[in-house]
């Protein structure tokens, strides 16, 4: 009876074991071979030319409406950013979210472009696309010309030499009559104009080009001067470039940002005011080419081979709510995909691709 009972358990196991190892088995998955590829992209590359103005305020702008009757003379230092000049670019780049894999005859018939997109169907090699590499400006401010800020230009020293009162050592002079000094020097060389520009002292002046020399330099000591009270503006310039990759459907975001503090920097950076990237989508054009890219074929799209069919629109930069530059761009992620008629992978046609737009180029019997 025992050797029976040790039996028994013997059998009821084996099926658990055969059931259980079963379970366990790993099934490997089935692979499909074929040739991976991608559809281009669009990316718009934002070249930016701006100017920095960095104001100083004079030394002496407390007396600018005292001694010279000029109002409203700024006090405190500021530095502003202006755009001056935008300019667009486009290039293409593989899309990921446009990956597929081509597969049976029309696979071997492929060709693909340096950087994996399609380039063409039983036609020769592309060689059309060369792979550039761009580098992204970050702007150095540079000057426009010599604003070195005169804050203590004039012709009266600081000191002046003392008498036997004082053992004649240096006297330092006061800052009033600093002051009272660099205002009447601003006053005299509006004087001498006036006198010269009328010909009260047209003696001096033999010939034309005197006259023209004289009225330069008194004005060049005016401004001069006069930047003590109204203080001064210097300029620089500096270039800038981002690059921006439009979304499907044309979503408006920030390209870059203005930053007081900073200037022109990344859209990350919110130390600034976003300058952004607005689309007015061709709507009638990628409807128009969905529907037209419908196929009635059930097999339609079983090669794995497909193109685009390129969208348009009108593209704005807006500065706080002033458009600063326009351009109407060709942009492939905003048109509609569309799969490659089987009659056309017989071998009997080359086709080749728009290898900026992933668009059909041209379509050529063999």
């Amino acid at each position: 009876m025992k050797y029976l009972a040790i039996l028994f358990a013997v059998v009821l196991a084996v099926p658990v074991f055969g059931q259980r190892k079963k379970q366990d088995e790993v099934i490997e998955p089935t692979y499909i071979e074929g040739v991976v590829y991608t559809l281009p992209r669009n990316v718009i590359n934002v070249k930016v030319k701006a100017i920095k103005e960095t104001f100083q305020p004079g030394p002496y702008a407390a007396y600018a409406d005292q001694l010279l009757g000029i109002k409203n003379v700024k006090t405190r230092p500021e530095i502003k950013w202006v755009i001056k000049d935008v300019e667009f670019d486009l290039y293409s780049e593989p899309d990921p979210e446009q990956a597929y894999k081509a597969m049976g005859d029309g696979a071997s018939l492929i060709s693909l472009s340096s950087d994996g997109c399609i380039a063409g169907i039983n036609a020769k090699a592309a060689n059309g696309k060369k792979d550039k590499v761009r580098t992204n400006v970050v702007g150095q401010p540079e000057k426009l010309g010599d604003y070195s800020y005169l804050q203590y230009y004039t012709d009266s020293p600081l000191y002046t030499a003392g008498d036997s009162t004082n053992n004649f050592r240096p006297v330092r002079i006061p800052e009033e009559q600093k002051i009272s000094q660099a205002a009447e020097k601003v006053l005299e060389s509006r004087l001498f104009q006036y006198e010269i520009a009328t010909g009260l002292v047209d003696e001096l002046h033999p010939d034309g080009k005197a006259y023209e020399i004289s009225l330069k330099e008194l004005k060049n000591i005016e401004e001069k001067y006069l930047s003590l009270f109204t203080g001064r503006v210097s300029y620089e310039k500096a270039e800038f470039s981002f690059d921006y990759v439009p979304k499907n459907g044309g979503k408006s975001e920030a390209v870059f940002r203005i930053s007081e503090e900073n200037g022109i920097v990344p859209p990350s950076d919110l130390s600034g005011k976003p300058v952004m990237i607005e689309f007015e989508v061709d709507k009638a054009l990628t409807q128009k080419g969905e529907g037209l890219s419908e196929s009635e074929n059930p097999e339609a799209g079983e090669t794995g081979i497909f193109y685009r069919i390129p969208g348009r629109a009108n593209v704005k930069l807006i500065n706080d709510m002033n458009v600063i530059a326009t351009s109407r761009l060709t942009i492939a992620q905003f048109g509609a995909i569309a799969p490659l008629p089987l009659n056309l992978l017989d071998g009997s046609y080359a086709i080749e691709y728009n290898q900026n737009t992933g668009a059909i180029k041209s379509v050529s019997s063999k």
